[in-house]
C-alpha cells in the first residue's frame, strides 16, 4: 500500500464479516480527466455534433459546471441535453466508443484507483462505479478497472435511436438513492462500505457510507471533508490497462444489450469538450489575407 493513503476498511476481527462495497465516482476519481475531455476528439470527428451545435451546447454546460449546482439549473441542463441527443443513432455512438476506448481512456486511468480496486477486492468487497455519464459509456470503463457493478444514467431508446426521454439521471442525491437500492438488492452493508469522489456535488454519496474519501479535493471540498470527517487522498500516477480487460470492455459495447442502453451523461460528456475542440480548431485555421 502506498504511503500516506488510508487502507480500505476491513471488518473487525471479532465480528462476522459484513458484505461491503466500494463506490467510485468516475470523472477525476477513476480517470484523471472527465469523460467529456477524454472522448472529445473521437466524438467530434465522428460527426455526432456539428461544430456550431457543439460550441452552443458547451457554453450552456460550462455555465452550469462553473456555477452552483442548484436544482433549477440542473433541470435546465438536463432538459437541454435531452433535446440535443434526440434522434442520435445508438450504433454509431457505440462504434465510436468501441474504436476509441483504449486511446481515450487507457492513458488517463489513475494507478491509485486501480490499487484501491485491488485492495477492496482482496478484502472481499464489491467495487461499484457511480457516474452521471451513460451506462453505455461507463460500463466499458468499469470493466477496464475490474468493477463488479455500475450505477449510471439511462435514457430511452426506440428503433435504435435516442428518444430524448430520461429514465434516470445519476446526479447528486440520485446517486445516493441508487446506492441504497443496490445495497438492498445485493446485501451490502453501507455502514461498512466506502465511497470515493472528487466532487462536492457527491456529498450525498459520501454521506451514504461509513467510510468516505475525497480525491484531490479543492479548497471547498477539503473544508467540507474536514467538517464531515472524510479522508482526503491524492491521486497522481497513471497506469495502462491490460489488453484482456480492454477486450472485455469492448464486448460490452458491441452486443445487442449495449444498443438498448444510453444516458444523459454521454451527452454531457460530448458537449463541453466538443465545444472546446471546436474552438481550438477555429484557432488553428490560418487567417485569410
Amino acid at each position: 500500500m502506498s504511503p500516506g493513503r488510508t487502507s480500505p476498511t476491513s471488518p473487525a476481527d471479532d465480528a462476522a464479516p459484513a458484505r461491503a462495497a466500494a463506490f467510485f465516482d468516475l470523472d477525476k476519481t477513476v480517470i484523471a480527466t472527465s469523460a467529456a475531455s477524454a472522448f472529445a476528439r473521437p466524438f467530434l470527428s465522428g460527426g455526432l455534433l456539428t461544430r456550431r451545435a457543439a460550441v452552443r451546447s458547451a457554453a450552456a454546460q460550462l455555465a452550469f459546471l462553473l456555477g452552483s449546482a442548484t436544482e433549477g439549473r440542473t433541470e435546465r441542463v438536463r432538459a437541454q441535453l435531452s433535446a440535443m441527443v434526440r434522434g442520435w443513432d445508438v450504433e454509431r455512438v457505440s462504434a465510436i466508443v468501441a474504436e476509441s476506448l483504449q486511446d481515450a481512456i487507457g492513458p488517463v486511468v489513475y494507478a491509485e484507483a486501480l490499487d484501491l480496486v485491488a485492495e477492496h477486492h482482496a478484502a472481499g468487497h464489491d467495487v461499484v462505479v457511480v457516474s452521471a455519464s451513460s451506462v453505455e459509456l461507463v460500463q466499458p470503463i468499469a470493466e477496464l478497472i475490474g468493477a463488479d457493478e455500475v450505477i449510471a444514467s439511462r435514457m430511452g431508446v426506440a428503433d435504435g435511436r435516442y428518444t430524448g426521454e430520461i429514465a434516470f439521471y445519476a446526479y447528486g442525491p440520485a446517486k445516493a438513492s441508487a446506492m441504497r437500492d443496490l445495497a438492498h438488492h445485493r446485501g451490502y452493508d453501507l455502514a461498512a462500505s466506502s465511497a470515493y469522489t472528487d466532487s462536492a456535488t457527491d456529498a450525498p454519496m459520501l454521506r451514504a457510507v461509513g467510510h468516505a474519501f475525497v480525491v484531490n479535493p479543492d479548497r471547498a471540498l477539503r473544508r467540507l471533508a474536514e467538517q464531515e470527517g472524510w479522508t482526503p487522498l491524492v491521486f497522481r500516477r497513471h497506469v495502462a490497462v491490460s489488453a484482456g480487460r480492454r477486450r472485455a470492455a469492448l464486448r460490452q459495447l458491441t452486443g445487442p444489450a449495449a444498443r438498448d442502453r444510453v444516458a444523459l451523461g454521454l451527452a454531457a460528456a460530448l458537449v463541453v469538450a466538443a465545444g472546446v475542440a471546436a474552438w481550438a480548431a477555429t484557432r488553428r485555421r490560418p487567417r485569410r489575407t
